[in-house]
């Protein structure tokens, strides 16, 4: 039997490497245990959000957007550069070393707050042990008094596309393109197919996107959804909903490799040619092989650990955060979790408001939200009031030729306080955070409205959308507030 801890962390991505962090920090002793391995072989930190997941695609995203500024927008600024090119292998070393400096940062935060880490495969066992093999094949059983699973989630595989090589791959598989692909195609059009597909649509791909479902971005509001597919149209994206990818075939000639793909639409059966295809039609828990039949711990009918609202299991003691529960797969979620299940294992009665957390689609305009969506409030009957205001009507969004978009701002017909805010827009990921803090602490529309904000900002949007909420915007023509 190996050293025992008082808090045994599953999972070192975003939710289990804060969680181990706070336990820590309040005096617990704390390992966290991790299985990820990256391409070379070396055990890394960080999960699935930072090695190849939220990070490294915000990265690619930043780098086809400066490019794609640099060869067709910086010239209303009266900027010459006609001959912009892009270094894709420096791209992707750029991506790598960034990805690298946060995974060691991790382990640079663990050590100063005293977090023994360990690599491995883990699986829960009865009475709080948790066995761990590593990478050599040998097992080691630790002892807790508290576990924390954080095992996080991996891509879903579709039986008519499965994976091969390089050109048929996952959401992992497109960071690591080696060139642009002339014919780009998509499967799912969620957050991670718009954000692959607007990177590579920036870099030369002529990208189709095959969507099963018959409404674009339907967890949005749908003003916010139908103002981003019309953007992603003029960029370029070609978003077919309501088709259903059937088979997938890989052919070559010589040297080139195509895929065909077969789908279902309206019409019938179709076809379609691409040089590489991208699956991703969501993520699912990575819970197989994670828990022994007598560790006490559920899982529901699609494989989520089974937790109340404070992350508890059906286990004394044992706990369950981010990916692996109920909720959406968000990073922010599941390091607010870690954080809740660590103070409550110190004796704190820290709580969630799973009501207020934000979304953002990374695509540029970016797309971000917070509570309710006006067809939410529809649907219950919800007595409600709009505010909308353009980013064409902002100095600042103008000055920074960043026109395009919205903010759509939502409140009680009745009380005036803040049920939601919807953003497509420059800056939408940050700007959305300031109607998160309005909302956390009850606040009206006419609150935001009375409260100053610095001019020239395109933070005056948000400002001039409370306004519009009662009629009173300032720099647009006022229409009849709209109630629903």
């Amino acid at each position: 039997m190996s050293e025992d801890y008082q808090v045994i962390v599953i999972g070192a991505g975003p939710a289990g490497y804060v969680a181990a962090i706070r336990c820590a920090q309040l005096g617990l002793k704390t390992v966290c245990i991790e299985k990820w391995v990256d391409d070379k072989g070396e055990s890394k930190l960080g999960g699935t959000c930072l090695n190849v997941g939220c990070i490294p695609s915000k990265a690619l995203l930043d780098s086809s957007h400066k490019y794609v500024d640099a060869k067709k927008d910086f010239a209303i600024h009266g900027i010459n550069s006609e001959s912009v090119t892009i270094d894709i292998k420096k791209m992707l070393a750029r991506k790598d070393k960034i990805v690298s400096q946060l995974t060691g940062g991790i382990t640079g935060l663990f050590k100063s707050n005293g977090v023994n880490s360990i690599f491995g495969t883990a699986k829960l066992l009865a009475n709080k042990q948790v066995e761990v093999i590593n990478t050599a094949g040998e097992q080691t059983i630790y002892q807790g008094e508290h576990i924390i699973i954080a095992a996080g989630s991996v891509p879903i595989a579709i039986p008519p596309a499965p994976l091969v090589d390089d050109i048929i791959v996952d959401s992992t598989g497109a960071l690591e393109f080696s060139s642009v692909p002339e014919r780009l195609g998509i499967i799912g059009a969620g957050v991670i197919g718009l954000e692959l597909g607007s990177v590579w649509a920036r870099l030369g791909a002529e990208v189709t996107v095959l969507e099963a479902l018959d409404d674009f971005l339907p967890a949005v509001d749908m003003t916010i959804a139908k103002e981003t597919k019309k953007v992603f149209k003029q960029q370029g994206l070609d978003i077919r909903l309501g088709t259903r990818v059937t088979a997938t075939e890989v052919t070559s000639n010589g040297a080139n490799r195509q895929v065909i793909v077969e789908y279902s639409d309206a019409k019938g059966t179709q076809q379609a040619n691409f040089d590489r295809l991208i699956v991703c039609v969501g993520r699912r828990p990575l819970s197989e092989n994670l828990l022994a039949p007598d560790s006490g711990v559920n899982l529901d009918e699609r494989g989520f650990v089974f937790v109340n609202e404070q992350c508890e299991t059906d286990a004394r003691d044992i706990y369950a955060v981010g990916d692996i529960v109920r909720g959406p797969m968000l990073a922010h979620k599941g390091s607010e979790e870690g954080v809740m299940v660590a103070e409550r294992i110190a004796g704190m009665q820290t709580q969630i408001n799973y009501d207020n957390i934000p979304g953002v689609i990374y695509t540029h305009p970016e797309i971000a939200w917070v509570g309710k969506t006006e067809q939410e409030l529809k649907a219950t009957g919800h007595d409600y009031k709009v505010g909308s205001f353009p980013f064409a009507a902002s100095g600042r969004a103008l000055a920074a030729n960043e026109t395009t978009g919205m903010v759509k701002m939502i409140a009680d017909a009745q009380t005036d306080r803040i049920l939601g805010c919807h953003i497509i827009g420059p800056s939408a990921a940050d700007l959305v955070q300031q109607v998160v803090i309005a909302i956390e602490f009850g606040a009206s529309s006419e609150d935001l409205a009375l409260t100053v904000f610095s001019h020239p900002t395109v933070s005056e949007a948000v400002h001039e959308a409370a306004l519009a909420v009662s009629g009173h915007a300032i720099h647009i023509a006022n229409k009849r507030p709209r109630k629903g």
